[in-house]
């Protein structure tokens, strides 16, 4: 059914839950804002962090900007490894490239942050394109890291490529190109918000993916 699969990072390949909303609480903590309940920086995780500081917390793009960057003080060298991988995609990926399909990484992530994941984890190898954010912020939304994925795959046709990942944007960026879309539920993301993205399936697990690409499981 699909030649090509691109995957979301942050709540689709990996659980960054710990390593982002550590960096964001050390990000407030330098406006003197502390959170009691983490759990309420999760919204942090899949857009753009720029636009999530200035949507949840009111702060101007000057302030949103230098809050990124206190953000990846702490970020770079811990909170990126605060990390892991759920638990069979390496299995699921393994099974993609047995059956010779396309894996590419769209991710609104800086992309020298997402290689560094993909290489921490030994899952690099597995990926034959990594598209991600610029650290200068000019490609964050995930329309614009999908049309480069697009751009530099080569790709015209969308018809065989579907978009996988947690959050709305993820489903609302693939539908600004035709392309379908699976919503994970193991991620960040709730049922109520990818149907209401318009996700065109939605996977409950890790090993629900496969079918939906049309490859058997195991």
């Amino acid at each position: 059914m699909y030649d090509t699969i691109f995957f979301d990072l942050d709540g689709t390949i990996t659980d960054p839950g710990i390593g982002i909303t550590n960096s964001v609480a050390h990000a407030l903590a330098k406006w003197n804002i502390h959170v009691e309940d983490r759990t309420t920086l999760y919204r942090f995780i899949g857009p753009p962090l720029i636009d999530s500081f200035q949507q949840f917390y009111g702060f101007s793009r000057e302030d949103s900007i230098r809050s990124v960057e206190y953000y990846r003080e702490y970020y770079r060298d811990r909170g990126i490894y605060e990390n892991e991988v759920y638990p069979g995609i390496e299995d699921m990926l393994a099974a993609l490239k047995r059956a010779g399909k396309k894996v590419v990484l769209a991710t609104s992530k800086p992309e020298e942050f997402a290689r560094m994941i993909l290489e921490h984890f030994h899952i690099d190898g597995y990926f034959d394109f990594v598209a991600g954010a610029t650290m200068e912020e000019t490609r964050t939304k995930k329309t614009e890291v999908i049309a480069y994925a697009l751009e530099q795959c080569g790709i015209r046709d969308v018809s065989s490529v579907v978009m996988v990942g947690d959050r709305d944007y993820d489903i609302l960026g693939a539908k600004a190109f035709g392309m379908d879309s699976i919503g994970v539920l193991f991620g960040y993301g709730s049922r109520e918000e990818l149907n209401r993205a318009g996700a065109t399936y939605l996977a409950e697990t890790v090993e629900d993916i496969l079918p939906l690409v049309d490859l058997p499981v195991g």
